[in-house]
């Protein structure tokens, strides 16, 4: 790996779990000056939340912040990177 950032989004889906969502946030504050924008909507009937981030990073760091998100119950992340690194 060549250590390059690249320009991204993951989707987080949280579902029916509150102490959930206060870990997943305490992750993406560990990874602040990766995240270029952030949106959240929470759906309290349904009982799940919806995270869309757009970031900048390292593969190697996207790796760690989406398997660290994922290891969390009720937690379902996907990610993309663009091709170009910069």
């Amino acid at each position: 790996m060549d250590g390059k950032k690249r320009i991204g989004s993951i989707a987080v889906i949280i579902e029916d779990n509150r102490k959930s969502v206060a870990e997943v946030n305490k992750i993406l504050s560990e990874y602040f000056e990766c995240i270029m924008a952030r949106t959240g909507i929470p759906n309290h009937d349904r009982g799940i939340y919806v995270m869309s981030l757009i970031v900048e990073l390292t593969t190697e760091q996207l790796g760690a912040v989406t398997g660290r998100l994922g290891n969390l119950p009720g937690v379902t992340v996907k990610s993309l990177l663009t091709d170009k690194s910069y």
